[in-house]
């Protein structure tokens, strides 16, 4: 298990750990971890590498996981679709972190502000998939509004602003993924944009 596993999964919809709690946590896992001499190794491991520019996006989950997302199957105007990326010549998919799944939205080019464009090639918008209030990964799509909804704790982020705050206790925008249209494949284009994972401060 990664130290970033730790921070992620313990907030997870229990939400009961205040975030002094979780910080501690996390430093003990990342000391322990250090201590053992597994670190390095689990650095190394390409499947907890974050998405890599040039990967391709799979499915996450459901009777489609590990099949490669074409941009066909991302509907226009939502709802979202949940993906991990995979190394396209050696085929690891790098799922060894839920802090490395991203969600997938298509949304008219012309709806979205200046900075949601950026990277986001004919509109298809790639965010983390991690809830930066307290780590939930747990989706909806708001189909009237546009938006996503974390269910823990009701926390919106809209996707045709650049994944902004629009509502509930979350205070930082979802990071996200830079992304490329290359023929029939979405490609990742760049690192993550904005600090992956939960407020500690």
């Amino acid at each position: 298990m990664t130290d970033d596993k730790v921070i992620a999964s313990e907030p997870a919809c229990a939400c009961a750990a205040s975030r002094r709690e979780l910080l501690k946590a996390a430093v003990g896992a990342a000391v322990i971890g250090l201590a053992s001499g597994h670190a390095p190794a689990q650095a190394a491991e390409p499947r907890n590498a974050r998405p890599q520019t040039g990967d391709r996006l799979v499915y996450s989950s459901g009777p489609k996981k590990g099949a490669v997302v074409a941009p066909a199957d991302v509907p226009l105007g939502g709802p979202h679709v949940s993906a991990y990326a995979q190394h396209p010549a050696t085929g690891v998919i790098r799922d060894g972190s839920r802090l490395n799944e991203v969600i997938l939205v298509r949304l008219d080019p012309t709806d979205l502000t200046d900075a949601a464009r950026t990277n986001a090639p004919q509109g298809y918008v790639a965010l983390s998939a991690i809830c930066t209030h307290a780590g939930c990964s747990d989706w909806a799509w708001d189909a009237g509004r546009k938006v996503l909804k974390c269910p823990c704790h009701d926390s919106e982020f809209d996707p045709k602003d650049d994944a902004r705050v629009s509502g509930g206790p979350a205070t930082r925008r979802l990071p996200r993924l830079p992304l490329k249209v290359e023929g029939d494949t979405l490609v990742v284009a760049g690192a993550f944009v904005g600090r992956v994972g939960i407020d500690l401060t």
